[in-house]
């Protein structure tokens, strides 16, 4: 158990980063002194080399088995750069230079950080605590920290939170020892796998997306106050935490395909009646947004590591995790679009919204009934 709670502490650590640095403090702080769609271009690239960055170093891994070595520097390294931002916090151009290697840095990081799954037997439940864990990270950021740390300290104080979170799962977690020679030809011309991570991201897009605009939502829809849509985050933030478990402890009792497919009904379900929520109940559709965002983070990543060869994992897993990074800016990309069709009517917009997991639910059926997974 010691284990399976250690990997769980890092995903509170990861979460905290992302939700201070990553989603708040730095933007708000460099698009004052850059347009915002030149930094946006700019973190968008940065996925783009990541990627390239984790097909080598995941080969590289996956052929010598040093996943754990490469999660630990990076992780080490991600922790530092954060500090650096603080550093060069006055010289916008450095501090941008830091966050973008930092971005490169933390998705290395993150992909060998999910394929050390590899050393659990009950990989669905080792992956939802993670997911849970994550969650209070989250609320523990917003509620905390948030409001009560200024910058530059908040990158200290991020840096040293962060490393704190990655030291037991250093210290008590075994390397994988699986090894494999991958050829990346190969995994990019295997059409089950393209289709599975196609599937993914049809979900992802939704979630990105509903993580983004949850707030905006409540408050144009509904005219609701701050207080009250912090309400509904942490109503949907109980919802990840039971969530993270329930999903993961289903996953191993009846196979993570099985409950994959209860994703897309799941999603399907919440965007088709959101738009009729009133008010009155919209902390039940909150709920539900947690359990369905929960599903979807801790089942993907299991069910990667089932399907395909233990060896590849590295490989496998640095195309989910390009997968969230290119949900996050076509989701929103997609959701502006509806509403510019709509004429600004959120509640048909997310409504339509629900062709995407219906989407990804026929791309799943497809593979199978072909019998391909």
């Amino acid at each position: 158990m010691l284990r399976k709670v250690s990997f769980g502490i890092f995903d509170t650590g990861e979460t905290i980063l992302s939700a201070l640095v990553f989603s708040t403090f730095f933007p708000l702080y460099i698009t004052q002194h850059i347009d915002t769609k030149l930094y946006s271009l700019l973190y968008g690239l940065s996925f783009l080399v990541s990627f390239g960055f984790a097909l080598y170093l995941g080969k590289l891994a996956d052929a010598r088995a040093l996943r754990k070595l490469f999660f630990g520097v990076f992780g080490i390294l991600t922790g530092l750069a954060c500090s650096l931002i603080g550093v060069f916090y006055g010289v916008p151009i450095l501090a941008l230079s830091v966050f973008l290697l930092m971005a490169i840095l933390h998705q290395q990081a993150l992909v060998f950080y999910n394929s050390l799954l590899l050393t659990f037997e009950t990989r669905g439940f080792t992956s939802g605590l993670g997911v849970a864990l994550g969650y209070v990270g989250s609320a523990f950021a917003l509620v905390f920290l948030a409001e009560n740390l200024k910058a530059p300290q908040v990158y200290y104080v991020t840096s040293i939170l962060f490393m704190i979170f990655l030291l037991p799962s250093l210290l008590t977690i075994k390397n994988p020892s699986q090894t494999q020679q991958v050829s990346l030809k190969e995994v990019f011309r295997d059409k089950r796998f393209v289709v599975l991570i196609l599937s993914i991201l049809s979900v992802t897009e939704v979630a990105n997306t509903l993580v983004a605009m949850m707030g905006v939502y409540l408050r144009e829809v509904f005219s609701m106050e701050s207080v009250q849509i912090y309400r509904v985050i942490g109503i949907s933030a109980l919802g990840g935490v039971f969530g993270g478990v329930f999903w993961g402890r289903l996953s191993d009792l009846l196979g993570v395909r099985r409950v994959f497919w209860a994703g897309f009904l799941l999603w399907i379900g919440f965007l088709v009646t959101l738009p009729f929520a009133t008010k009155e109940v919209v902390l039940i559709w909150g709920f539900l947004a947690g359990l369905s965002l929960s599903h979807i983070w801790t089942t993907s990543r299991v069910l990667i590591l089932s399907e395909f060869p233990e060896g590849e994992a590295s490989v496998r897993l640095s195309f989910l995790s390009l997968t969230e990074r290119v949900a996050s800016t076509t989701g929103l990309v997609v959701w502006s679009l509806l509403l510019y069709i709509t004429g600004d009517d959120y509640r048909l917009s997310a409504g339509m919204m629900a062709v995407f997991p219906l989407v990804g639910l026929g791309l799943f059926w497809y593979l199978r009934r072909n019998r391909l997974i």
